[in-house]
């Protein structure tokens, strides 16, 4: 067996995008053996890929600094591995990397394209056209370490039977379409206004043969999550009810997933389920299209009315007069979009 390891240490969507890939990879070539090497909490994106071990980095303690990452390499090197793919492409996993190289470990790194996207978001002389996926980015990746990868012949995993602990908080799903709703991101430019998800939810719930599940994690999160919930009987918050592995099992069995620009998305399209993401300040040309989602299932803010949209690439960035950016889609825009799906 040939023993490749991948680097992808955070954030959550990035590293759910490497799934497919590296899924691809083991389907397509049968003598590849792959270590991920990521944070311990993501262990489960992987658990359903047969080929594939996981190696939980600490990087509070035992992986902390420089001292850290080389006893990283001393750890990872006593598995021997034959090649190296960073997917991350950042300080920690460049070091590590080139502990490898010196070592003698052929070594290949993901080019996330930097260029392309700071012309995507400038405010002046903006090339407002797509660039390459990181998806893509990443089967390049293990192409140079000559390693092909076709993803149109990705094969998602089966979805399984949903678990009684599960069963207890979301039902049975008979002849009922179940839309998952993630209303939350990292930055707030990333995020529908509340009062517009909470008219969203009441026009899908209209149909009795919705039932709709709400995403998210912390208190804060789920007290909004509750607040949208509006005492709708077809609605249920499984934030805080489920643990993260229950609420992944609950993924593979929806028809469809509502997102923002985040990582719930990218879990979603992971499993092969269909997803509808809604951009703010971001925009899907900047390469995070969730995986197999064609871009008519983006929408957009109205770029005439905020003509420097796309303002940054991780939502990160707000300028003013830009606020409002989201209220340029409407909730019939995405629940039309939603019925023309399921």
């Amino acid at each position: 067996m040939t023993h490749i390891l991948v680097i992808r240490l955070s954030a959550m969507g990035d590293v759910a995008m490497t799934v497919p890939v590296i899924r691809a990879l083991i389907q397509q070539n049968k003598q590849v053996k792959v270590t991920i090497v990521s944070r311990p909490f993501f262990k489960p994106f992987f658990d359903d890929i047969e080929g594939v071990d996981f190696f939980g980095v600490d990087l509070k303690d035992r992986h902390k600094g420089f001292v850290g990452i080389y006893r990283l390499f001393q750890d990872l090197k006593k598995l021997k591995i034959d090649f190296v793919a960073d997917l991350h492409n950042v300080l920690r996993s460049k070091i590590l990397r080139t502990f490898f190289k010196i070592y003698g470990t052929k070594v290949a790194f993901t080019d996330k394209g930097r260029a392309d996207k700071k012309a995507l978001t400038r405010a002046e002389n903006k090339v407002f056209q797509p660039v390459k996926s990181m998806v893509d980015r990443h089967v390049e990746t293990f192409l140079q370490l000559g390693f092909s990868i076709d993803l149109k012949q990705n094969h998602f995993p089966q979805k399984g039977v949903l678990p009684q602990e599960v069963l207890k908080v979301v039902g049975e799903k008979h002849d009922v379409k179940w839309i998952g709703i993630a209303p939350f991101a990292q930055y707030e430019t990333k995020v529908y206004p509340q009062d517009l998800m909470a008219e969203t939810i009441v026009l899908l719930a209209q149909n009795n043969q919705h039932k709709i599940f709400l995403f998210g994690g912390g208190e804060t999160e789920i007290k909004k999550l509750n607040e949208l919930q509006q005492k709708l009987k077809n609605v249920i918050v499984v934030a805080g009810k489920l643990k993260f592995e229950q609420e992944l099992q609950l993924i593979k069995h929806l028809d469809l997933m509502l997102s923002m620009d985040s990582g719930n998305a990218h879990i979603a399209a992971m499993y092969g389920v269909k997803v509808v993401t809604l951009w703010g300040h971001t925009h899907p040309y900047a390469g995070f299209v969730p995986f197999g989602q064609p871009l008519s299932h983006c929408i957009t803010a109205d770029k005439s009315q905020y003509p420097k949209l796309p303002t940054s690439v991780y939502g990160n960035k707000m300028i003013e007069g830009y606020e409002d950016v989201m209220r340029t889609i409407t909730p019939q825009t995405i629940v039309d979009k939603i019925k023309e799906l399921i």
